[in-house]
């Protein structure tokens, strides 16, 4: 099986060709500062070094967030067009998980994955390594202050994963390949209706709901 996976929810994009769960070839790209749009030349380029063709994909799978708004829609957006070209399922998976397990360097344990909000604000998630590698989560994915993240990885007993973390990193598409059990239970998405889970609205949206009084559908996540 020949999976493609993308995944845009920091500033940095990541691509990732899969074969029987074994990395092919991987690469990244600038999601901001740039006059023309890179995520998809990366994807093509990472196809080419691992002498895949667009329609011989098994399958696609798109990191849905939480992250940057304008990241996700495209890395989204780049995901429903390959999968729908080749005629092959869509599948999604959490981007902080593929912040907690990465490449599978750190030993078993409780990671909080962290991904700066902003606002003085981090979206997290709690996930759990066994000595096998089987990644299960343990404390929902939710938006929290920054202050609260020394707190919540003390209760789950767990090490912070992330930009001035504990451990010091972002997430990539190659993590996929070791969250195989988590990707396939949640099976595929809808290629019409599947959005990611941006975290909170975006800007535009707040300013459409406060200028017409009403409220628009979110995907984003809830405050504790």
């Amino acid at each position: 099986m020949t999976t493609l996976v993308i995944d845009a929810s920091t500033y940095v994009g990541t691509v990732a060709v899969l074969r029987d769960g074994q990395l092919v070839s991987d690469g990244s790209a600038s999601m901001r500062g740039r006059e023309s749009e890179a995520l998809m030349p990366a994807v093509a380029d990472c196809l080419s070094r691992a002498a895949v063709k667009a329609s011989e994909l098994s399958r696609v799978v798109c990191g849905s967030g939480p992250g940057s708004f304008t990241s996700l829609r495209i890395a989204a957006s780049i995901a429903k067009g390959v999968a729908a070209g080749a005629h092959c399922p869509l599948f999604a998976v959490s981007s902080l998980a593929l912040l907690a397990i990465l490449d599978g360097e750190q030993p078993p344990g409780n990671y909080l994955a962290v991904l700066d909000a902003l606002r003085g604000e981090a979206y997290v998630g709690g996930y759990s390594v066994a000595a096998n590698g089987e990644v299960t989560m343990i404390l929902g994915e939710r938006l929290v202050r920054q202050e609260e993240i020394e707190q919540l990885a003390a209760s789950i007993d767990a090490t912070t994963v992330g930009q001035g973390q504990t451990v010091e990193r972002a997430p990539h598409a190659r993590g996929a390949r070791l969250l195989e059990s988590m990707i396939a239970t949640d099976g595929p998405v809808s290629l019409g209706e599947w959005e990611p889970r941006y975290g909170r609205k975006a800007e535009a949206q707040m300013r459409w709901e406060a200028a017409h009084q009403k409220l628009l559908p979110s995907n984003g996540f809830t405050s504790r």
